[in-house]
């Protein structure tokens, strides 16, 4: 059975990004395309890849971070040094998103009480 593979549009589709963002992944590279001519295809590697990226965004996580996070991959067969460098980079970000979550809730309390004022 054949491995499946993506083409350009496809894979924008699948992962609902435009374009530029797709290029700029390789451009940067966190994506690696198997290409020919100017055709670019991904293969189940690249998407599980896009897979990786698109949750680290979401958690916050700046783009070079997900490059050198999913560098490790390569470098350890077992993946130990994966999984302990992501422990640490998800404790950090997990702080950062608590003190965000935090001042946001003083600026709402602040911004109930000035709208209180003007009732």
């Amino acid at each position: 059975m054949a491995e499946e593979r993506l083409t350009f549009k496809e894979m924008c589709e699948r992962f609902d990004v435009t374009p530029r963002t797709l290029r700029h992944y390789e451009y940067i590279e966190l994506l690696f395309p198997e290409k020919e001519g100017r055709q670019r295809f991904y293969g189940p590697r690249e998407v599980a890849r896009m897979t990786l990226i698109l949750r680290g965004r979401r958690f916050g996580f700046k783009l070079e971070e997900l490059r050198q996070w999913l560098e490790l991959y390569n470098a350890d067969p077992e993946q130990r040094l994966q999984r302990k460098v992501w422990m640490e980079m998800a404790g950090k970000q997990l702080d950062e998103l608590r003190s965000r979550r935090d001042e946001l809730d003083e600026i709402i309390v602040e911004l109930e009480r000035m709208r209180d004022v003007f009732k």
